[in-house]
């Protein structure tokens, strides 16, 4: 009898031991249904940093960064387990006698399932389930619970933990919490600053530290008390981190507008040139590093809001500011318009007219390359129609002929589109080609600008690139490196150059462009060190006098830049009111306080292997030629001409003398001096001279001098 007792009491044991593993295996089979294994491949923050490691924003849809374990020192991982889950070492991912006697209060009170949950419950909940305060939502949360604990380690679900919670203020996990209210990694927080985080998760926006310092404190030494009674603190650090400030250091992102338009750029970048989507930079944890300047961002951001810069006929006037660096191509600083907010119209890329900016890149340049021509060539400037095309000087003079120097330094549109007419439309549109300029087929005015679609301040950044660097040319670029959640190097710029016009070329063009600066139509504005470029201005269709695009172009011999002014969209209402010297001014001014944070280069640095251009021969105007008659060798007489010479010793000065119903006779010519002397004058005769300044660099001569008279009296 009593075996037979025995045995049904065995049966009975093995019963509910079988029921109690299938029971487990149920609810392991439920959790598994419930945990989402993907959900563990959490979002994280992208950053944009400096190439000194300084991080100038986040992109986000969850403010997270990712840490190891390792990375999280044991003092916070204390804290949060002090707080929240005292036995998560030692049970099975549910504590039973917690979650028991929050289920039997709340059957009491007649209230819906909460409290009683482990560091593991809580991960599950955050990853999987809602946030609704219901038994069933709890039975959920104990058999995902439950499973995860069976499939992962304890150092996995505490990992998975610290880097799930929220802190408030759209922060998730404890890196970016510690980034957030400390202004450092959690690798360097401190036994309070550790307390601190582990005491938000309970309230986040209740304890948050920045607005309720008090509830923080007190929450804070709750989380130490509860350190010291699970031994991991003593009586003497308690009542020491107990008596401490909180130490919150927040630096908000939003106080940094001024980096909005280039932020927007490297968006804008990642996606084209490296297939980042921008969710893909919300949530990949990407570590985009950049070529920005902070001090050219900042400085040129200030000076955009400084409307005396744009002369407007409303505040709706609008500009760009673009500047790179010349030897890598990272952009340095931009701007695409005077209070730019993130996901504006970003005008570095909107493409507009750029008038006589084309002028360099469309013929100049090109026809440098050409053996016929230099940069002392004569070209003719005559008003002229092509196929019904008249471009005009702009001043409504012509000089007849003019230098390929002077011509561009004067920025005259008859000698420019004479020149691109002789050396032939399709020989220019190759080499705006090579620049990644599409100009369509606008005929001969592409050598004032007139194209079809128009160009970027990033094409013109590009193509003057050439003339500062022997020629070649680099795209433009915001982005250096790219590297993905775990620090592997994935995308790194490509440096690879092209090679658009000879070194020679682009050194005569940075010569000639460097006196339309200082002599030219860029002279507006003042800045004392190297500086070449180009203006250009385009006219109001409808308003006389007005101007509807205005730029300047130009680098020194570190940097190239641009300067864009006008608006959105021109009308008998909005347009400017004066041209291209208000960006050059921009410019100039802005390289003048530029330079006192970096000190730019003094002057460009002719390459190697390149013949230097010699500086043009300004010829004077002669009106004070005086002659002397006097008794020379052997009694003959002499007279001896006289006259005020240029300071430039390269001035020729030829001697004529008038003749009576033919050319005059070219006697004689000087070089650098301001006397001649004319041996043997006639004694009962008289002669007329005078003197003209030749230019032997364009083979033209000026203006003749006043003509005076030789002859001999007894007065002499």
């Amino acid at each position: 009898m009593k075996s037979k007792q025995a045995k049904w009491i065995y049966i009975g044991i093995a019963s509910f031991l079988l029921l109690l593993i299938i029971g487990y295996n149920l609810l392991l089979l439920g959790g598994k249904m419930i945990v989402d294994e993907r959900k563990f491949v959490l979002d994280t923050a992208s950053t944009i940093e400096t190439k000194d490691g300084e991080t100038l924003t986040k992109m986000y849809q969850e403010n997270r960064t990712i840490v190891e374990l390792n990375e999280i020192p044991e003092h916070v991982q204390q804290a949060f387990i002090a707080v929240e889950d005292g036995d998560f070492y030692k049970h099975s991912g549910v504590d039973l006698t917690s979650t028991s006697r929050a289920l039997i209060k709340d059957i009491i009170a007649m209230e819906k399932a909460e409290g009683g949950s482990t560091i593991t419950q809580q991960l599950v909940k955050n990853l999987f389930l809602t946030n609704d305060k219901t038994w069933t939502r709890k039975f959920k949360e104990v058999m995902a619970a439950l499973y995860v604990d069976k499939t992962l380690s304890k150092d996995e679900i505490m990992q998975y933990y610290l880097n799930t919670i929220y802190f408030g203020n759209g922060v998730y996990g404890i890196e970016a919490a510690s980034r957030y209210y400390f202004n450092e990694s959690i690798s360097e927080v401190s036994i309070s600053q550790g307390a601190l985080l582990a005491a938000m998760p309970k309230g986040p926006n209740y304890y948050d530290p920045l607005d309720h310092p008090e509830r923080a404190k007190d929450r804070r030494n709750i989380v130490l008390n509860r350190m010291h009674d699970e031994g991991m603190l003593s009586a003497e650090q308690v009542v020491k981190y107990s008596r401490s400030d909180l130490n919150t250091e927040h630096v908000s992102q939003s106080e940094r507008p001024w980096l909005d338009s280039y932020v927007d750029l490297v968006v804008k970048e990642a996606s084209d040139t490296y297939q980042l989507s921008e969710e893909e930079l919300l949530q990949g944890g990407y570590r985009i590093v950049v070529g920005v300047d902070e001090a050219a961002q900042r400085l040129s951001y200030d000076m955009m809001k400084n409307g005396d810069y744009f002369p407007g006929t409303s505040e709706r006037v609008q500009g760009s500011f673009l500047l790179m660096d010349d030897q890598s191509g990272e952009i340095v600083a931009a701007h695409g318009g005077r209070n730019y907010e993130r996901g504006d119209l970003n005008r570095v890329n909107v493409k507009r007219q750029p008038g006589s900016t084309m002028k360099p890149l469309a013929v100049y340049g090109p026809a440098l390359e050409q053996e016929e021509y230099e940069p002392y060539s004569l070209l003719t400037d005559e008003k002229a129609t092509y196929n019904s095309y008249t471009p005009t000087n702009y001043d409504g003079r012509y000089a007849g002929q003019i230098s390929l120097y002077k011509s561009l330094q004067l920025s005259k549109n008859a000698s420019t589109i004479w020149l691109l007419n002789e050396m032939g439309l399709s020989y220019s549109k190759d080499y705006l080609s090579k620049l990644g300029i599409d100009v369509g087929d606008q005929g001969l005015a592409i050598g004032l600008g007139g194209l079809e679609n128009g160009v970027t301040p990033v094409d013109l950044v590009r193509s003057y690139r050439t003339f500062n660097h022997g020629g070649k040319m680099i795209e433009p670029h915001t982005i250096v490196e790219i590297y993905d959640q775990n620090g592997e190097l994935v995308e790194v710029f490509d440096e690879e150059q092209q090679e658009v016009f000879t070194s020679q070329t682009a050194w005569n063009m940075t010569r000639m462009l460097e006196n339309v600066v200082a002599e030219g139509t860029a002279s507006a504005g003042t800045y004392e060190k190297a500086l070449a470029g180009k203006t250009g201005s385009t006219q109001h269709p409808n308003v006389e006098g007005a101007t509807k695009d205005a730029w300047f172009v130009g680098y020194t011999p570190s940097y190239v830049g641009s300067v864009w002014m006008g608006y959105d969209r021109t009308t008998n209402e909005d347009y400017l009111t004066r041209g291209s010297s208000y960006p050059t001014t921009f410019m100039k001014d802005f390289l003048t306080e530029y330079d006192k944070q970096t000190d730019l280069t003094t002057a460009f640095t002719k390459p190697d292997g390149v013949q230097d251009l010699e500086p043009p021969i300004n010829l004077p105007v002669l009106d004070d030629v005086r002659s002397e008659v006097r008794f020379g060798a052997f009694s003959f007489l002499s007279a001896r001409l006289t006259w005020s010479p240029s300071s430039d010793e390269r001035v020729e000065y030829r001697i004529y003398k008038e003749q009576d119903g033919k050319d005059d006779e070219l006697v004689d010519a000087v070089t650098g001096q301001g006397v001649y002397t004319l041996d043997r004058v006639p004694v009962f005769s008289e002669a007329r001279y005078y003197v003209v300044p030749y230019d032997r660099l364009t083979e033209l001569e000026g203006q003749p001098s006043n003509i005076v008279d030789v002859r001999f009296s007894l007065r002499n």
